[in-house]
């Protein structure tokens, strides 16, 4: 099937594609849209980019914490200010600051992790069909909305769903189940691009070592060794 909106995933990666202005500073903008309001995952995005900007390469993000403070402007630029608060053997840590009018409106902290082998563990598999026998999402919507909405549709992300959408379902009562999901799968529209914001995408697929266990159900037994504790922090 033929993507209708092959640009989608260009016009994102251009706002993740900030602008340097000097040493740990950088400058982002906001789609040409009639909004009021700057949306958060913007932000956030473009900050975590900022924040990888003055990273190793071979260091995919690790954790983040972030803290929505103000509401942010469309019609001005956005200013990230990093703050590089350590370079560890295997850790880096930044704090990074979004700015407009001369005040914080985001606060994000990131660690990046060096990748190192350990255990590998997942859940398992549910039983889902493969991703090309499910329609897309948005073309199940198009059917629900009409094309009258199609603006709605150009997503930078392709995601398909198993099972009735809640819109499908408004229409059919006998879609409805209180059964949950099996869920569903997205993937970007195109070829992975080789961009600094294409890399920070990639880490929460990567699987978990060791060293990143933090307890509970990610608790390893590894031969000749006690049980791996919780982090205590970076090294």
């Amino acid at each position: 099937m033929t993507d209708p909106h092959p640009d989608a995933l260009g016009r994102l990666l251009g706002l993740l594609d900030l602008e340097q202005i000097e040493l740990n500073i950088f400058r982002g903008r906001s789609p040409k849209e009639r909004m009021q309001r700057v949306f958060g995952g913007q932000v956030a995005g473009q900050a975590l980019v900022a924040a990888g900007r003055t990273v190793p390469a071979d260091r995919p993000v690790h954790s983040l914490h972030a803290y929505f403070i103000r509401p942010g402007d469309p019609q001005v630029p956005i200013v990230y200010t990093v703050d590089r608060l350590r370079d560890g053997r295997s850790f880096t840590t930044r704090r990074v600051s979004a700015i407009q009018h001369g005040k914080t409106i985001f606060a994000l902290s990131a660690s990046f992790h060096q990748a190192e082998p350990g255990p590998v563990h997942a859940a398992p598999m549910p039983e889902v069909p493969p991703p090309d026998a499910v329609e897309r999402t948005s073309d199940r919507l198009r059917r629900v909305v009409g094309e009258a909405q199609a603006a709605l549709f150009a997503h930078p992300i392709d995601l398909r769903s198993v099972g009735p959408l809640s819109a499908e379902a408004a229409l059919d009562p006998a879609l409805r189940t209180s059964r949950r999901r099996p869920g569903g799968v997205g993937h970007a529209r195109g070829p992975d691009p080789d961009q600094p914001a294409a890399r920070l995408r990639r880490p929460a697929q990567r699987p978990r070592s060791a060293r990143d266990a933090r307890g509970g159900p990610h608790d390893h037994k590894i031969p000749g060794q006690k049980s791996v504790a919780p982090s205590r922090g970076n090294t």
